[in-house]
Formats: structure tokens, C-alpha cells, sequence
């Protein structure tokens, strides 16, 4: 008989992409949506899927009412939604799993926290993503919360190594699985495209609290556009503030410069990495970025900031790729783009090593194997 284990974790490509990786597997695979509003997943249609259940009733208009009148809509919500502890019991007790897998602290972990506190004796694996456990104080996570959490899961992965000794600083004295990137792997494409042969600049533009997009579009001055004049500027995951601060920049309609609000897919985005020869991102908190792994392996220079120093794990300043130590500092990064774009030697040696290595490490295909293994573990643990 197969052993079953229960996905928790909120509908997110990462998620579906490591939940992937178990197909065809000697495993029953099962998923709790902890949102409790994301629909049946086609993709994962061999996983047994816990989705849609948070309201009590979808009554008409519902939608409508929480477009145009949040307020009101909250009220009605904390009358028709129904308790997550009490419905993530329920599927516990439906199925019987031998091991429980949340994914990030704050959003699958601490919801269900009472519930695995009454069931002491069931394995329950915590994987943590990006600035889940680094951030977790900006995030409204209290310290308490996070020993509490620590002190039961019995097994961690985490996507840095920054991370794993965040959580023994914390208490965490159980088995540590090991470190893997959120999604399980990337599928780079064989054939990778000479740098002489591409023609793109890709920024992620991701602007909020933690997100620092804006700050490397506010480093493409005038002076610096026209040392990239020969590259078309793409920024993906844009926003309207980065459009606005574009738009309010005369000199940037002399260049090309094009912003992607709208999501892309994963294997369109790969052929933007393969088409470009620098791949910048900056922000304020996170692990090991899955797009820094991407951009890497499909030989982009990656100029990246570095919190918590975690992305000193992949790159070493100066030799496969800048580090940004001060997210909100405009003319460092301005000055790391000079130093990459004007030196084409330096640019071809981050590239093989890069493709190289990250390709080693990061494959689908290599991981599918060591993901299964985890699980093997797992369940041979006593």
C-alpha cells in the first residue's frame, strides 16, 4: 500500500511545480488548499485535491460585493467562512496520512499548528520559502509563534543555507532534509544562445514593501541608457508605479524599454533569460531567488541584491555575478550594471561557469530523484 502524504499550502506555481516532481512516485499524494478559494488544479489531477472550501455558502453577488464594498464584505465573511483548524482536521481524519508538508510559516504552518500539536505522533515536514523565516518579524510573525513551530515540525527544508541556521538559532533540533529550491528544479533548455547573440536586458520589477524593482529602473539614467543602447530593456513583473516613473522620464522614449505587467509563463520567461545577457533583481528579503537560479543556468550575468547575505551562496562578487549589498542604493546599482556591460571578458567567464553549475544543482531532472529520496527518509524515520 502506498504511503500518503498531505500537501498544505496555498495555490502557488512553486507549490505545484515541487508537487510535480512526485508524480508517478510510490506515494499517494494529497493537497490542502489553505486559502480554501483556489479550484480544482488540471496539472495535478492525479494529486486528491481539498480546494474551495473556506465559505460557508457562495451566495449570489459575492464577488460583487467584495470588488465594491470591502468593508461590508468582511463583515458577511467572518459569519460565512469556516474554521480552518476544523476543516484541515477533518481531511486528517478522512485520510489518515503518515506525514504532513506545509509550505511557508506563516501561511501553512501557523493554521494548522493546534491541530498537529493534538496529533504529536504524525511527521510533519516544514519547507521554507523566501523570506518566511528571515523576514518573519516585518511579516507580523511573532517569536513565539516560530519557536512554537519549530519545536514540532520534524523535519525542514529550507531553499539557502541562511535559513537552516535561522531555524537553529530557534530552537529547531530535528532532521534538517536538506536545501532545495522551492519549485523543484528548473527545466533548462539544452541549447544555450552565445552572448554575442543576445540582445535583451531582463529586470525583475517586482516594487512593494519588500520588492525593490523601482530602485533598478531609477539606476537607468540618461548616461547609463546610452552604454545599453544596443539592448532592449525588458522588466517583467512590472507595475504602475514603475510605468509611471518611466513614463515621466523623457529620455527613456529614445531607448527600448518594455514593461510586462501581465504574468508570464515560466517557459516564456526561460526564453527571456536565454535571450538576455544581464539579469537584474533586487529586494529587501528573500531566500534563494527562483528566478536568480533561472536567469543563471540560462547564462545571464545575474546582478542581485543580497539579504541576509544569502545569495552569497550562489554568487561571488566580481567573478560569476554582482551582489547589490544596498538594495535602495541607485547608484551602486547603476555602477555594477557599468562594470558587467563594459566587460565582455568577465561576462563570458561568469557564463560557463554559471551554465555550468547551476545546471548541475538546479536540473529537474537531477532533483526528481533527490525529492523522492527526501520522502523515502521521511517515512524511515522513527
Amino acid at each position: 500500500m502506498k504511503k500518503k502524504i498531505l500537501m498544505v499550502s496555498m495555490p502557488s506555481i512553486h507549490f505545484f511545480r515541487w508537487t510535480e516532481q512526485l508524480k508517478n512516485s510510490d506515494f499517494e499524494v494529497y493537497w490542502f488548499d489553505i486559502t480554501g478559494g483556489a479550484t480544482f488544479n488540471k496539472n495535478l489531477d492525479w494529486v486528491t485535491q481539498f480546494t474551495g472550501w473556506k465559505n460557508k455558502w457562495n451566495y449570489p453577488g459575492r464577488i460583487f460585493i467584495k470588488s465594491k464594498y470591502p468593508k461590508i464584505y468582511q463583515w458577511i465573511q467572518k459569519l460565512n467562512e469556516k474554521d480552518t483548524n476544523k476543516e484541515f482536521e477533518k481531511v486528517l481524519q478522512l485520510i489518515k496520512p503518515e506525514v504532513v508538508h506545509s509550505f511557508a510559516l506563516q501561511i501553512s504552518c501557523l493554521p494548522i499548528l493546534d491541530v498537529m500539536n493534538r496529533y504529536k505522533s504524525l511527521k510533519w515536514i516544514y519547507s521554507s520559502w523566501g523570506s518566511d523565516i528571515f523576514y518573519y518579524k516585518n511579516l507580523g510573525v511573532i517569536e513565539v509563534d516560530v519557536l512554537n513551530t519549530l519545536r514540532r515540525v520534524n523535519f525542514l527544508i529550507t531553499d539557502c543555507k541562511r535559513d537552516y541556521y535561522i531555524c537553529n538559532k530557534h530552537k529547531f533540533n530535528n532532521k534538517f532534509l536538506g536545501v532545495f529550491p522551492g519549485n523543484g528544479g528548473v527545466d533548462f533548455v539544452e541549447n544555450v544562445k552565445a552572448l554575442n547573440q543576445r540582445d535583451k536586458i531582463l529586470i525583475k520589477g517586482n516594487t512593494n514593501d519588500i520588492g525593490k524593482g523601482l530602485e533598478i529602473v531609477k539606476s537607468l539614467t540618461n548616461s547609463t541608457m546610452e552604454f545599453l543602447n544596443n539592448y532592449e530593456i525588458i522588466i517583467f513583473s512590472g507595475n504602475e508605479e514603475i510605468l509611471r516613473y518611466i513614463n515621466s522620464k523623457k529620455y527613456f522614449k529614445n531607448y527600448n524599454i518594455k514593461v510586462i505587467n501581465e504574468s508570464i509563463t515560466n517557459d516564456k520567461l526561460l526564453e527571456l533569460m536565454g535571450d538576455s545577457i544581464l539579469y537584474i533583481g533586487n529586494s529587501l528579503s528573500d531566500g534563494i531567488p527562483n528566478t536568480l537560479i533561472e536567469s543563471m543556468g540560462m547564462g545571464c550575468f545575474p546582478i542581485q541584491s543580497n539579504p541576509g547575505n544569502v545569495t552569497e551562496e550562489l554568487i561571488i562578487n566580481g567573478f560569476n555575478g554582482f551582489l547589490i549589498s544596498d538594495s535602495k542604493n541607485i547608484n551602486e546599482i547603476k555602477n555594477h550594471i557599468l562594470k558587467s556591460i563594459n566587460n565582455f571578458e568577465l561576462l563570458e567567464k561568469a557564463f560557463g561557469y554559471n551554465v555550468s553549475e547551476i545546471r548541475k544543482k538546479y536540473s529537474r531532472i537531477i532533483l526528481k530523484e533527490k525529492i523522492n529520496e527526501i520522502y523515502i527518509q521521511v517515512f524511515k524515520k522513527n
